[in-house]
């Protein structure tokens, strides 16, 4: 990864995820699923994979690239799970514990720290088009799931040439390859969807707003701020153009 596309992800996934805890207190508990959320995932693309990964009260459930929590929160207080957040950013891996109180450790998904076949079902979303080691990737969750346990993914998805700039350290795979990634990982893909990224709830909405308005206020002359909006309004725009494509599925380890 090049040094620009290093610092662009370090300001959005970092700087950003401290900025954000610090946004939270200032609003509100109510405020830290919504604003851990955005990114990751809406309420309704949540449910749909949370009621595909047949969860249990108890089930071990690891979310990698966890960012600050928000979607490993929601799934333990929606289905009584047990969650490990995996995520190599410090800052968002300190506010997954402070805001959320999650067991939380910083990781590279291609190197997670984790015993073989140490849980019943595994999160992630946003992440694979993050890295070019999707392959490595795949293979370290194939790795920490029990056999038959199901991943849940949320990938952006790019099946032709992009109209207009990539953001910096970015890397969308099409539906196609994810699919073959999978397959060579020792996943097999039981059901998935196209995501609607707009249906939260409006009281979710306007949290998220909220905190959003709350970091710009406080920090939105500084430059890894206009660097972190620079880098999600790519991701908007070419969503906007539907050259790429928020695409959710559930895959079963072999």
């Amino acid at each position: 990864m090049s040094e620009l596309a290093s610092e662009a992800m370090e300001a959005e996934f970092d700087t950003v995820a401290g900025w954000t805890e610090e946004a939270v207190r200032a609003l509100g508990p109510d405020h830290a699923v919504p604003a851990g959320c955005r990114g990751s995932g809406s309420e309704g693309a949540l449910r749909w994979l949370a009621d595909r990964l047949e969860l249990r009260p108890g089930s071990r459930v690891l979310d990698a690239g966890a960012g600050v929590g928000g979607p490993a929160a929601w799934l333990a207080a929606e289905r009584g799970i047990r969650p490990v957040c995996a995520e190599p950013m410090v800052a968002a891996v300190r506010a997954s514990r402070r805001l959320f109180g999650l067991r939380s450790v910083v990781a590279m998904g291609q190197q997670l720290p984790l015993a073989d076949a140490s849980f019943d079902a595994a999160v992630c979303l946003g992440v694979l088009d993050t890295t070019p080691d999707k392959a490595g990737a795949l293979a370290e969750l194939r790795r920490v799931l029990t056999h038959g346990a199901r991943l849940g993914l949320l990938v952006f998805v790019a099946d032709g040439p992009l109209p207009s700039a990539a953001p910096e350290g970015n890397e969308f795979p099409s539906e196609a390859e994810t699919r073959d990634l999978l397959a060579a990982a020792g996943f097999e893909v039981a059901g998935s969807a196209e995501a609607d990224l707009s249906d939260s709830p409006p009281e979710w909405t306007r949290a998220a707003d909220a905190v959003d308005a709350e970091v710009a206020r406080r920090h939105g002359e500084d430059p890894a701020f206009r660097q972190a909006e620079e880098n999600s309004g790519r991701v908007g725009r070419l969503l906007s153009d539907g050259a790429l494509r928020p695409w959710l599925a559930v895959a079963t380890a072999c």
